[in-house]
């Protein structure tokens, strides 16, 4: 059965909406990062996100090209969820709504590789609501953005789960990768 893998960048301060948007601090790169991300999308082949994330990385993504990351994400199959999209503009874009965690369920269930979900909110909940929820990937930015709200914090309600962490990876600039997996 196919894993779904979280991956959500999150400050210090909890927050998680609108990661492009928050302040920059002068730190060294490392090239790691974007490594990790490519991996993690290439053992994928497919992309899960609610309405607010897809509303995010469409009109980003679709201008990109050339590159392993942008080609791959172009050209995967994306899953949104969302009651209020009807007309996805991405190409490859389903839309489930309705039964979400059925039809999640049987996305899991169909053969392919892993599955990656982008964002933390009603859909992440949702999935660790009905034990659909395999791996999670934290961002952990070494910043406090100082703007977030109830709306835009990690998880601010949710079923208890407890997690065992799995992975960590330090990059230069001291963001931290801890992935953790519903113990």
């Amino acid at each position: 059965m196919r894993r779904i893998i979280n991956s959500t960048y999150i400050s210090l301060d909890g927050v998680v909406e609108q990661p492009h948007e928050w302040p920059t601090i002068e730190r060294p790169s490392d090239e790691r990062g974007g490594q990790i991300q490519t991996s993690l999308l290439m053992a994928c082949d497919a992309v899960l996100m609610g309405r607010r994330t897809y509303d995010g990385f469409a009109p980003v993504w679709q201008t990109r090209s050339g590159d392993p990351l942008s080609d791959r994400m172009n050209t995967m199959p994306k899953y949104v969820v969302s009651t209020t999209l009807k007309d996805p503009d991405w190409a490859n874009t389903t839309v489930i709504s309705g039964d979400v965690a059925g039809q999640i369920r049987e996305l899991k269930a169909q053969p392919g590789q892993d599955i990656v979900q982008y964002g933390f909110g009603a859909v992440s909940t949702l999935l660790m609501e009905h034990g659909l929820l395999d791996e999670l990937r934290l961002w952990l930015h070494p910043l406090f953005v100082g703007t977030g709200t109830n709306d835009d914090v990690l998880f601010p309600k949710g079923p208890p789960t407890h997690f065992e962490l799995t992975d960590s990876t330090i990059l230069k600039h001291g963001m931290a990768i801890l992935t953790y997996r519903p113990a």
